[in-house]
């Protein structure tokens, strides 16, 4: 049974390569929440362009700075210049400059063409997009730059990938020299005090029934921390799936070169797996992959399924 959203509010559910998106139409202003990967962006842009019929987009906004979360954010820069592009406030400086050191997309062997933003995004922040009123709240934890956006008249949360209907996003903290874990809890935390009734993820379906999939993130969290190792291999084939999703197929030697050359995929090698030559350990998680059917191989070819 479809779920019925409040009118002007339009949800775009796109998959896994790309982020879901937003987009919020007054009849006055619009605005377009996360764009999803840089090469879906003509499907983007077609979208744009049905809904705002000649009209201009106002508002780009950015849940978190991920490739598949703002890797559209150019294509949509350059189809509509006057548009402002806000992205929350801990990575501002990072994007203005474009600091690859500091930006993942160099570091996760993913790509995100350059764009400018203009506003930083503030937890604690009450702003109103499209005649929609919303509550910005840190989600650290997946990122810990993230932000959620509350609407506390229709208690919808965006939630972008500090909770799917399944889970949660990689916690990306843990497996680059940091922590993360507690900082999931409080983020699942604060999404049980918020109570909201709707939940529109970064990936997915719209959940409406946030207490079960409050639940079966926390059950999720309970086993990561438990096994940090998990999560870490969790993690890398996590990478190696999104690049396949990407290219849909590459020769295994030269898809396994780029994995070598991915600096956090080393990095997780380096610190979980040292005991196992990085090759074999990439084998395995190739293998593992297609075992569980999203991956084939054909003759020297790996594919994506």
């Amino acid at each position: 049974m479809p779920v019925e959203l409040p009118f002007g509010l339009h949800f775009v559910e796109r998959g896994w390569l790309s982020s879901n998106s937003i987009f919020l139409d007054d009849g006055a202003t619009t605005v377009l929440i996360d764009t999803g990967y840089y090469t879906h962006a003509p499907l983007l842009l077609s979208f744009l362009s049905s809904q705002l019929n000649n009209r201009p987009l106002d508002l780009l906004v950015n849940t978190h700075l991920h490739s598949d979360h703002c890797g559209g954010n150019h294509a949509v820069e350059s189809a509509f210049p006057n548009a402002e592009i806000h992205i929350p406030y801990g990575l501002f400086d990072a994007v203005a400059i474009w600091d690859a050191d500091k930006l993942s997309f160099h570091a996760t062997g993913q790509s995100c063409p350059r764009f400018t933003p203009h506003t930083r995004l503030f937890p604690g922040d009450l702003t109103r997009w499209a005649g929609f009123e919303w509550e910005i709240h840190a989600a650290p934890g997946h990122d810990h730059d993230s932000l959620l956006f509350f609407n506390p008249h229709h208690r919808i949360l965006i939630s972008a990938d500090a909770l799917w209907a399944n889970g949660f996003g990689i916690v990306f903290p843990e497996i680059m020299g940091g922590t993360g874990f507690e900082e999931v809890s409080q983020t699942l935390d604060l999404i049980k005090r918020l109570n909201p009734l709707m939940v529109l993820p970064g990936h997915g379906s719209v959940i409406t029934n946030a207490s079960h999939a409050l639940d079966v993130a926390y059950q999720r969290l309970n086993y990561f921390s438990q096994s940090p190792v998990m999560h870490a291999s969790h993690a890398a084939k996590v990478l190696l799936k999104f690049k396949l999703l990407e290219l849909q197929y590459s020769l295994k030697s030269a898809f396994l070169q780029w994995a070598m050359s991915t600096p956090l995929i080393a990095d997780i090698h380096s610190v979980f797996f040292y005991t196992m030559p990085i090759e074999n350990w990439l084998d395995s998680l190739l293998q593992e992959l297609i075992v569980k059917n999203a991956a084939f191989m054909q003759a020297e070819t790996i594919h994506n399924k």
